[in-house]
């Protein structure tokens, strides 16, 4: 074990992006979800989601997509390699401060 400073990424680290990442990332089925999906599924405001997913959006953590399904346009969100990347490092930082902490 190093005593090397675990950095959690500040960016993801927030509870309400960590949601969306977790979402985005947990979902094998497909690669990316519609924005009214995720906002029902974590419970936010359409202000809310937006705000946080422009967040990761500037950090280059996913990107939105839209377009039309018949008349209604349809937002898409889905997580870059950047993105899956810096999810993947985020839990690996936070698993070795947890295992750090239950093997003290």
């Amino acid at each position: 074990m190093t005593d090397a400073a675990i950095v959690l990424n500040e960016t993801i680290h927030q509870a309400t992006r960590l949601r969306i990442m977790t979402l985005l990332v947990g979902q094998p089925e497909t690669d990316r979800l519609a924005y009214g999906f995720i906002q029902r599924t974590l419970g936010l405001t359409g202000g809310n989601l937006t705000i946080h997913l422009r967040k990761l959006e500037d950090a280059d953590y996913l990107v939105l997509t839209k377009e039309f399904v018949g008349a209604k346009p349809r937002t898409w969100v889905q997580a870059t390699q950047a993105g899956r990347r810096a999810f993947a490092e985020y839990l690996a930082n936070l698993e070795r401060a947890l295992n750090g902490q239950l093997h003290r």
